[in-house]
Parts: structure tokens; C-alpha cells; sequence
């Protein structure tokens, strides 16, 4: 009996394997960018979370000789072309970082983005066991109202972290000249995506040595009086954030449309970082008068996380 159940251990291995070995990334022929290449598997093979999108950018003159720094980025389809986009808006992230690096700003690094399902976005980026730390009764009662409301409550915060760094994160590390180590990688999102980097790198502080978190949704849902969302974030954060020292926490926040529901968390945030440790050094808490809730605005600032995260 031990005989087969190690066979099929080592064909479903086996198998595995052989899939990762498979994955390929094709170029976008028709991607509009200011520089570089950008590469994609239309439904990179998951055994977490329903298939979608996965981009890669390279910047110019990538090459084989030498090793690049990872930022894994959430919302995929937002980054690079905003001829594409749901809006017509984009984050500028090619613009960005092939200025950067041009400059001599920023190490060299590829971007790697997960694009999002939008029926399902908010169940993939919720930091799931933030749920923990919210009273029983609270959070029975929400999930009540939400199946009630005919609400998904089927959460897949942990599944997509596990996406990240246990099937994709082994294929970038083998098909593409990159550094695997910590220090060089990185996780960065904003709204619902700002809240899963900060997971990210809570829950993987071996993996992720920093976290870009733009106009973070502390609210962590739809705002409302008396949210028992924000005080579980924070709670699960006092508890998990890594102690400063070895990793890199950027935050940021506007105070228009979505975000004018932000500034009165910041305090919050500070506190926290405060607690562990953190210094101006090893983090930020941006505040930028006027800017709402856009890649638009994200775009105009997105030298910040970058240099932050990746600077020389």
C-alpha cells in the first residue's frame, strides 16, 4: 500500500512539474508601451483559484546575463496599456520603470501582474484571516446579511497568496533571469490590492522583501458607520506585520472620491508601524492632497513606491 501511495505521489509530481515546464509566455505583438516587452499566458494553470491572465514585462535590453529584481503586481490588466483597459487608464508601469532605470533610480526588474476577475476581485484580495479577529457574533452576522444579499462570501484571500508563491512565483524564478531571494522581491496594489500586498508580505515575510500599498481600502468593504472591517485589518496587522529591520512597507492615500474614506485611518497605520519598529527608512505613509481613487492618480505617483521598494 505504501508501494502505490508513493507512486502516486511521484506521478502527480512528476506531473506537475511537467505542466510548470509547459507554461509559455507569449509576446503581445499589439501591446502599446513606452518600453519594453510584455509577455502573457492567457490562463496560467492553478490549482488555487480560477484561471485568468498573467503578465510579464521585461524592460529593453533584457537579458540572460544578468539577474533582475521581481515586483508582482496585482490587477494585470490595469498596468501597461491603456488601450485595453476597462477606462482607458493605466498605472504607466513600463513608463515608470524604464525611466527609472535609465536613471540609475532603481535596480533592474521585470513586473510581473496578475490580472483580476472583477466578479470575484474582492473574495481573491480580502485579507482572509483578517476575519479572525473580528467578534464571532460580527462576523456570522455580516456573512448572514452578505448570502442574504445573494453575496459571494466564498473567500480566497489564502488560495491566491498560495497562486502566487507556490505555483507562479517558481515559474518566473526558472523561466526568467531573475534574483529568487526576498530582498529582491516585491509585491505591490492598490485599493483591495493594497490591502493583499500588505497581506502578502505578512503572511510570506520570507518571500517578499517589501509591499507598495496605494489608497489602501481599509474599510475593507463597502464604507459604512460602525465598519468592523478596519479594526480587524488593524488588529491582524499588530499581530502579523514583520517586525522592522528586513523588509520595506510603502503606503499611500488621496482624499477624493474613494479615498476621501482614508485619511482618518492613517493614524491607525502610523501607530502600527510605529509599534514594530518602522522608521522613515523602511516605510511611508503618503498622503497626496487632492488625488482620488484612479490609476490616473496612481500613475502620477508611482516613482514613489518604486524608488522606495527598488531604489539602488
Amino acid at each position: 500500500m505504501k508501494y502505490i501511495i508513493y507512486i502516486f505521489t511521484f506521478l502527480f509530481f512528476a506531473i506537475s512539474v511537467n505542466a510548470q515546464d509547459n507554461i509559455e509566455f507569449k509576446k503581445l505583438e499589439n501591446a502599446v508601451l513606452a518600453g519594453g516587452t510584455l509577455l502573457r499566458v492567457e490562463a496560467f494553470p492553478s490549482e488555487n483559484i480560477k484561471l485568468r491572465p498573467v503578465d510579464v514585462w521585461l524592460p529593453e535590453n533584457y537579458t540572460a546575463d544578468k539577474k533582475y529584481a521581481v515586483l508582482y503586481m496585482h490587477d494585470g490588466q490595469n498596468l501597461f496599456d491603456a488601450t485595453t483597459t476597462w477606462n482607458k487608464q493605466e498605472w504607466m508601469v513600463d513608463e515608470w520603470a524604464t525611466k527609472l532605470m535609465n536613471s540609475g533610480e532603481v535596480k533592474d526588474f521585470i513586473v510581473v501582474g496578475v490580472h483580476n476577475i472583477p466578479q470575484i476581485r474582492w473574495q481573491d484580495l480580502y485579507p482572509e484571516k483578517a476575519m479572525d479577529f473580528m467578534p464571532t457574533k460580527v462576523r456570522d452576522s455580516l456573512i448572514t446579511i452578505a448570502k442574504e444579499s445573494n453575496f459571494n462570501v466564498n473567500f480566497k484571500g489564502d488560495e491566491y497568496l498560495s497562486f502566487i508563491v507556490d505555483e507562479l512565483k517558481p515559474v518566473i524564478d526558472k523561466q526568467f533571469s531573475v534574483l529568487t531571494n526576498k530582498e529582491n522581491t516585491f509585491v505591490a496594489g492598490s485599493s483591495m490590492g493594497g490591502l493583499m500586498s500588505m497581506y502578502a508580505v505578512s503572511e510570506y515575510p520570507d518571500v517578499f522583501g517589501g509591499a507598495g500599498c496605494l489608497s489602501t481600502h481599509w474599510p475593507g468593504a463597502m464604507p459604512s458607520p460602525n465598519n468592523p472591517h478596519p479594526v480587524a485589518i488593524f488588529d491582524y496587522m499588530k499581530k502579523n506585520l514583520p517586525e522592522a529591520g528586513t523588509h520595506k512597507l510603502y503606503f499611500d492615500y488621496g482624499n477624493k472620491t474613494l479615498d476621501q474614506y482614508y485619511p482618518k485611518y492613517a493614524p491607525n497605520v502610523d501607530d502600527i508601524l510605529k509599534e514594530k519598529g518602522y522608521t522613515d527608512t523602511d516605510s511611508k505613509n503618503l498622503f497626496f492632497e487632492g488625488t482620488n481613487h484612479s490609476e490616473h492618480s496612481w500613475n502620477q505617483r508611482l516613482n514613489q513606491p518604486f524608488v522606495f521598494l527598488l531604489g539602488k
